[in-house]
């Protein structure tokens, strides 16, 4: 096992760990979380020996090894993909490079007689390391990947299939602990689901920072999270996280009040001008003072977005026969979609498939080949970018908000200021005097984001919106999406943000073809499911089909009309008795009250999700029957 004892870093004046210890065994899957900048990377690098701490130390047996994922890994741009998976210094990783290089000098010069004699040897080798099933595996690992010519120079690679072999040489080499950050990110999502099973099977403790929520829930058992230089630790996975952090903050904030109310009684005490000449009394005047530096951390790092948009008219935009090819692969082939006001789309597909060509095209960035692109007059979009977009580090973040707008308006009128829109992104009053080239990647990316969302936009565009991303911006920025009032069209391959965000998917399926599918990523891999698991029955002229219902029943349909609005009115009861739990205090009399109700109208609210439930299977069943 890995101990980690009393690690200490800080950058700049903010404190990344402070102090923070724990151990990891050899059964632990851990997911590290934490808001973007609070040092997820750094502690990554501290464990893997790349970056050493202030104060502190790692300490792991003699012959422990660790094999550490980079978010932006660097490789050897010289070596062939087969040379570069085959790194290291252990025998096993010797052997393979070995055998490699003398089966291609054998496919150059068949007849050798000496090369020949060598590859007995190194077979002989490879029998006494038991490589040959490595020596497999890396290559299914590899291909698995997308990455198929074993020969071919890093430096001819793309960016994705650079990020694919670090991902390839970080599985397959021997190790104790592997470290993995973002390893989802640019991948499609076949390729993580195949990721997220290779991972069950990984014999070692894994730790890995991710932003993809379904990855981290199926592949995690332990959950550490970063919040102001602490470490907290969480048994089970993100899920069950989740609700242990409710549970946190709730007796955080239950301290709070009880340490607030004894102050106060304690500084009455001072105030009546009690004698205080003996050590006891001196004593009582010092544990005040101690009382008065002690803090709770109940301020939850929230992403506030309160933004407005312009209002959006009823012509959005219409795509006619788009038509779009490189060096003659077709990429777009009349493709025709209207979109219209309220529309949640998904652009989902292989990478390299053209999702970000078609919203290119849309934004006008990029000429279709063939087809016309038709955009309302009121259209206001704003556009987030896959790529980094190149903030200069030399201006302080105040001044680069501050270039788009001083003040924005909310949906209800009220005006917020730049300094404010940027405290509820996370970045204190001090922090907005920071360099931009003091920020780590990920708050660059969130400094970015509320760039664009400060433009007002009325349609917003978002190609892979959750790259880069903290898991708490995210599920906010949905919560954002959810109330935003315009369109909402977004390239991703994170299926919890499809599914929280998007209605409707465009799918690319080869060759240019682009199909409609009206549904959440989860209906419609449930339908591919389906389509694949069950033949298509024909109905003969002498098997009559079953009769089915046309419709609800008269009661049933109003029950239908009135209950998204009682489970509304449900919901905002329970937090208004949430509110009011903690406004009671420590009035246990009250609490005790409230507490009660809570759970009574929590158990209303489920039956009625039940219910709700039960009708819209019964609406969609007379939907597909139709």
């Amino acid at each position: 096992m890995l101990t980690i004892e009393n690690l200490y870093k800080s950058y700049g004046e903010k404190v990344l760990f402070d102090h923070i210890s724990c151990t990891i065994t050899s059964e632990d899957r851990i997911g590290l979380i934490g808001v973007n900048g609070t040092g997820k990377s750094s502690f990554l690098k501290a464990i893997a020996g790349i970056d050493a701490p202030e104060k502190g130390e790692v300490i792991a047996p003699k012959d422990y090894q660790i094999e550490y994922l980079a978010q932006d890994p660097e490789l050897n741009p010289d070596l062939t993909v087969i040379e570069q998976i085959y790194y290291g210094e252990a025998t096993i990783m010797k052997v393979m490079r070995e055998y490699e290089s003398v089966l291609q000098n054998l496919e150059k010069d068949p007849t050798n007689e000496q090369i020949q004699e060598r590859l007995l040897k190194v077979q002989q080798k490879m029998d006494e390391q038991e490589a040959w099933e490595a020596n497999t595996a890396a290559k299914t690992v590899l291909t698995k990947l997308g990455i198929t010519d074993f020969e071919r120079r890093i430096t001819e690679l793309s960016g994705g299939q650079k990020k694919r072999v670090a991902i390839a040489k970080a599985l397959i080499q021997p190790a104790d602990l592997l470290i993995l950050d973002e390893p989802t990110n640019h991948l499609d999502n076949e390729t993580v689901g195949w990721l997220e099973k290779y991972l069950a099977s990984f014999k070692g403790a894994l730790l890995l920072v991710t932003h993809d929520r379904y990855f981290l829930n199926r592949v995690t058992n332990k959950i550490y999270e970063l919040d102001n230089g602490n470490l907290y630790i969480y048994e089970g996975n993100y899920e069950v996280f989740l609700e242990k952090k409710a549970e946190r903050e709730a007796l955080e904030l239950s301290n709070q009040q009880k340490h607030a109310n004894t102050l106060r009684r304690e500084l009455a005490w001072l105030k009546r001008g009690a004698k205080a000449r003996s050590t006891k009394q001196k004593a009582r005047i010092d544990r005040i003072h101690d009382m008065k530096e002690q803090s709770f951390d109940t301020n939850k790092q929230n992403v506030e977005f309160q933004v407005g948009s312009q209002r959006l008219g009823k012509k959005v935009i219409e795509l006619k026969d788009i038509e779009k090819a490189f060096e003659n692969k077709v990429l777009l082939r009349d493709v025709n979609h209207l979109i219209i006001p309220g529309d949640r789309i998904g652009i989902i597909g292989p990478n390299g498939s053209g999702k970000t060509t078609l919203l290119n095209i849309m934004a006008k960035r990029l000429e279709a080949d063939r087809g016309e692109v038709i955009i309302g007059e009121t259209v206001k979009v704003g556009y987030y970018t896959q790529g980094d977009e190149e903030l200069d580090g030399s201006m302080r973040i105040i001044d680069y908000i501050k270039e788009v707008a001083e003040v924005i308006h909310t949906q209800d009128g009220s005006a917020i200021t730049a300094e404010q829109m940027l405290e509820r992104f996370l970045f204190s009053r001090s922090e907005q005097w920071t360099y931009i080239r003091k920020l780590s990647g990920g708050e660059r990316r969130r400094l970015y984001l509320l760039k664009i969302l400060m433009t007002e936009p009325n349609v917003l565009f978002l190609d892979e919106p959750t790259n880069d991303l903290d898991t708490q911006t995210l599920s906010v920025l949905e919560e954002y999406l959810d109330q935003f009032p315009g369109v909402v069209i977004t390239v991703s391959h994170d299926r919890y943000f499809l599914d929280r965000v998007v209605d409707k998917l465009l799918v690319f399926e080869g060759n240019g073809h682009v199909n409609t599918f009206f549904g959440n990523y989860s209906d419609f891999l449930e339908k591919q499911q389906v389509k694949a698991a069950k033949p298509m029955k024909t109905v003969t002229k002498d098997e009559k089909p079953k009769k089915q219902k046309k419709k609800l029943s008269y009661m049933e349909q109003k029950e239908w009309n009135e209950i998204e609005d009682q489970i509304t009115s449900l919901e905002e009861r329970i937090e208004e008795l949430q509110e009011g739990i903690v406004a009671a205090g420590s009035d246990s009399e009250q609490v005790q009250k409230l507490f009660k109700e809570q759970q009574e109208v929590e158990a209303e609210l489920e039956a009625k999700m039940e219910r709700w439930e039960t009708l819209s299977i019964k609406i969609e069943g007379f939907e597909n029957n139709e």
